[in-house]
């Protein structure tokens, strides 16, 4: 069994320093990965910069190829499993998984489905992820260091992340452990319906989602509270299929409909 290192993605999110940069660029490369995204990096040109350069040490390749985006919602558009990976607890947010669970969670996501995307998500030097941030990933994900100071660097967080990752896929490639594509798995993976929902369609759907529970006077836009924030999770935790996703917007589409008195053709009857 082949497991392609590329459908393995490292995203930095809001970046200040350069050797942060350099740093992760050549922490992922040692490990065999080499899809480094940053979102809104707070330098200009930060891959470009003499430190940035200096601490890929040989990674110049990473390095020059990381894409930058302005949005963490733009980095997870193709994504359809995300860990996002901080140390502080969260009151409201996705199911927690420690690091190496995590792996083995990706390498399984992986092998089961032949178009699956995987992403491991930092957040800033200084302050980590945002709840906001947060809500975009599947699982929350935490690395189990000294309770006493867990403070990690970005690029070692992503070193650590990209070793755990390794570890876990080659384990699957070379022993008995890997989870290989069963006849109906093989059969449903080609058909891209059947495959896990990408990251912007299923931010698609709670758009849609959304409007629709205004339309039917479920949600008040003026008072939302959390509702979104834990349907969000619901919808994340239910590691939807692209078909599914396709359901739900035309559940979506026939509620906006009858809240508007419009008559709507339903093509499941």
């Amino acid at each position: 069994m082949t497991l392609d290192f590329s459908r393995v993605r490292f995203v930095m999110t809001e970046p200040s320093h350069p050797g942060n940069v350099g740093s992760a660029a050549r922490a992922i490369k040692t490990m065999g990965f080499s899809d480094l995204m940053l979102v809104s990096p707070k330098t200009e040109q930060i891959t470009t910069l003499p430190e940035a350069i200096a601490l890929a040490s040989g990674a110049s390749d990473v390095l020059a190829s990381a894409q930058t985006v302005e949005t963490l919602q733009q980095a997870l558009a193709p994504v359809t499993l995300a860990f996002a990976l901080t140390a502080r607890d969260r009151e409201l947010g996705p199911p927690a998984c420690d690091i190496r669970e995590a792996a083995h969670m990706a390498q399984t996501h992986l092998a089961q489905h032949a178009h699956a995307r995987v992403a491991l998500v930092v957040g800033t030097e200084r302050s980590g992820l945002t709840n906001e941030h947060i809500e975009l990933c599947h699982r929350v994900c935490h690395i189990p260091a000294n309770p006493a100071y867990s403070s990690l660097n970005v690029s070692q967080a992503l070193q650590l992340g990209a070793w755990e990752l390794r570890y876990a896929l080659l384990t699957a490639q070379n022993t008995s452990n890997a989870v290989p594509l069963s006849p109906a798995t093989a059969r449903a993976s080609k058909d891209r319906g059947s495959e896990p929902a990408a990251g912007q369609a299923v931010q698609a759907l709670l758009v849609h989602w959304q409007e629709a529970l205004e339309a039917v006077g479920f949600l008040d836009p003026n008072h939302p509270k959390k509702l979104m924030p834990r349907m969000r999770h619901l919808f994340n935790r239910g590691d939807l299929t692209q078909d599914e996703v396709d359901m739900w917007r035309g559940v979506c589409t026939a509620m906006i409909a009858t809240a508007r008195g419009i008559r709507h053709n339903n093509p499941s009857r």
